[in-house]
């Protein structure tokens, strides 16, 4: 049996310890939209404000483990070579997805590769160290700025993607990616089942017929909702 969940011990160990410096800030996060609650300016989850925005700037928020790995493995699964990452952050989870598109890419030959967004100029650089670090910079291709204009280029075929961002940005990823995901291919959509009203406008399409998709929510912490397309 292979123990190293990614194939590979050291970046076990260096996901291992950002998945920790996460969990470090989450009572500090937690903390701060209590006090904001109790001052009767309580942010909206599915659009953040600029305060929020700021207070949050510095913040991992990681993709937890078992949902990462999952990814992985669907990506394993799939033989993915294009993956799509909506809202990369420290780029926590993409390094899961890189390492699974660069072991496909091993195994057959070629290439592949992860194409993440994010908006925080911070976490941009913070992500590209990590990618750097890990040794994966060769299979991400993070782009910086608005997701409606940087995945406008995708070069389908799409094989999976995983959307974790504010809910307002999910239905405009969802427009982008759906057309370039391939039949069988995956969209992951985390905390569906936390903010579910949030997620109206994204459930809207997912379940118009005329876009091909089935949707199933997974029983993980908040929802994460699996969308195959037909």
């Amino acid at each position: 049996m292979n123990s190293s969940p990614l194939q590979n011990p050291e970046l076990d160990r260096f996901v291992a310890e950002l998945h920790q410096r996460s969990s470090d800030q989450i009572t500090g996060i937690t903390t701060y939209f209590a006090d904001r609650a109790d001052r009767g300016n309580a942010a909206d989850l599915g659009e953040l404000d600029a305060a929020a925005n700021e207070f949050l700037a510095d913040k991992l928020v990681a993709l937890e483990h078992d949902k990462a790995l999952l990814c992985h493995r669907l990506c394993l699964a799939l033989r993915a070579r294009r993956v799509v990452e909506v809202g990369t952050s420290y780029g926590v989870s993409t390094l899961y997805l890189a390492q699974a598109v660069r072991l496909v890419a091993e195994a057959e030959g070629g290439t592949g590769v992860v194409i993440g967004t994010e908006t925080e100029p911070g976490k941009i650089a913070a992500a590209a160290d990590n990618f750097r670090r890990a040794g994966l910079g060769a299979y991400i291709d993070l782009r910086p700025g608005d997701l409606r204009e940087t995945l406008v280029n995708l070069d389908a075929p799409v094989d999976l993607a995983l959307i974790d961002v504010w809910p307002v940005m999910a239905r405009p990823a969802l427009e982008l990616i759906t057309p370039e995901l391939r039949p069988g291919g995956m969209i992951l959509i985390d905390n569906t089942e936390n903010h579910p009203e949030s997620y109206r406008d994204a459930f809207e399409f997912i379940e118009d017929p005329s876009n091909g998709l089935l949707t199933q929510t997974l029983p993980f912490r908040g929802g994460l909702e699996l969308v195959i397309k037909r």
